[in-house]
Parts: C-alpha cells; sequence; structure tokens
C-alpha cells in the first residue's frame, strides 16, 4: 500500500460547508483522497459539492464522526495544523518537516492524520492535545489568517 493511502485529512467542526468541498478539491488536486470529518457544523451541504469542483467522490467516501478521537483512534501519528502558539506542549514542524516525518510514517506502515480545527478558533487545546505534534504554516505576522482549503493544500 502506497504511503499516500495512509494518509488522511482530517477537519475538525468545519463551519462553513463550502471549506469542506475546497477542502476535497485541494486534496484531490495533490493525489490524497482521505478525508475525515468530525462533527461538521453543516453537512452534507449542496455547497459542499459545488466548491468540490469534480472532488466528489471525496466527499462521498468521507466519513463523519462526533469526536476526533473517533477519527483518529487508529493513527500513529496525529500533526495538528495550527495558525498560532499555544500553551500546549508540542514538538513544532514547519510543513516541509512535518510532510517529511508523515510520508516516512506512513511508508513504515503507520496510519498518519493530518488535523486541521475551526475556521474562526482553530482546533481546541484538548484537541491539539490528541496530537503527537504540532505544525505551523509561516505567513505574514500582521495578517497569518489562511483558508483552510488553503492550509490543507499547502500541507497536501
Amino acid at each position: 500500500m502506497a504511503a499516500a493511502a495512509r494518509l488522511r485529512v482530517v477537519l475538525v467542526g468545519t463551519q462553513h460547508p463550502g471549506n469542506i468541498g475546497a477542502a476535497a478539491r485541494a486534496l484531490k488536486t495533490m493525489g490524497l483522497a482521505r478525508l475525515v470529518l468530525v462533527a461538521p457544523e453543516d453537512y452534507p451541504a449542496e455547497e459542499a459539492y459545488r466548491r468540490a469542483a469534480g472532488a466528489d467522490d471525496l466527499l462521498g467516501d468521507a466519513p463523519v464522526v462526533d469526536t476526533l478521537a473517533e477519527a483518529v483512534a487508529d493513527c500513529h501519528l496525529l500533526l495538528g495544523c495550527t495558525a498560532r502558539s499555544r500553551r500546549v506542549q508540542l514538538e513544532e514542524h514547519a510543513p516541509r518537516q512535518a510532510a517529511a516525518l508523515a510520508v516516512a510514517r506512513a511508508a513504515a506502515g503507520g496510519e498518519v492524520a493530518l488535523v486541521f480545527g475551526r475556521e474562526r478558533t482553530g482546533l481546541s487545546n484538548e484537541e491539539l492535545q490528541l496530537c503527537h505534534a504540532a505544525v505551523h504554516i509561516p505567513a505574514n505576522p500582521g495578517y497569518s489568517s489562511l483558508n483552510l482549503a488553503a492550509a490543507v493544500q499547502v500541507l497536501a
């Protein structure tokens, strides 16, 4: 099994269904196919399928679960994506480092999850504590707000 087949992107508490579709499109564009949705606010929704632009299969195959713990129960490596420093003590990686770690772990047979939080607030500290490391995408310090799908695209 290829490493990509052991990589999943987990979206937690997504607030806008269009972002779910755009994230699916980003994944498919980059050759990834596993999306898991944790307690999305408005899904399924027509807007998600419109924004998926041909990645409908990823949406159709995406499990919807109630908790992050359920979404990652079989994972050997969880990388929590965060836009800001937190009080949670986690090793932090830049995207390239995180990608190398994720691919190496997946190639060795482990299940890997890239975990993204809510559009407005990100992952809670409790959700981040489930992760083994954090990933921070360097951005303009004066305006570091990436769209969810853009962040997924960068890490994919």
